[in-house]
């Protein structure tokens, strides 16, 4: 479910199919995203699951599974 939804709004902000978005992409290296678009990325990931994702948390955001598995540390 979380990964679902982190996966449709990657692929919303970097004009990706959703297919092409695995656990393990890495976020600048395989997504070609820089970090304006993980700003972005990040920003719709905060108003989907209502939560504030601080800044020193982007750092250790490398892989989408990295994403995931905060968003559900947060829900826990």
């Amino acid at each position: 479910m979380v990964f679902e939804k982190i996966q449709e709004i990657i692929a919303d902000k970097l004009g990706l199919d959703a297919d092409e978005i695995t656990l393990e992409s890495s976020i600048k290296d395989d997504l070609n995203a820089d970090s304006l678009d993980l700003y972005e990325i990040v920003t719709g990931i905060e108003e989907e699951f209502d939560v504030e994702v601080p800044t020193e948390a982007l750092g250790n955001m490398n892989t989408v599974k990295d994403m995931v598995e905060y968003m559900e540390s947060l829900q826990a």
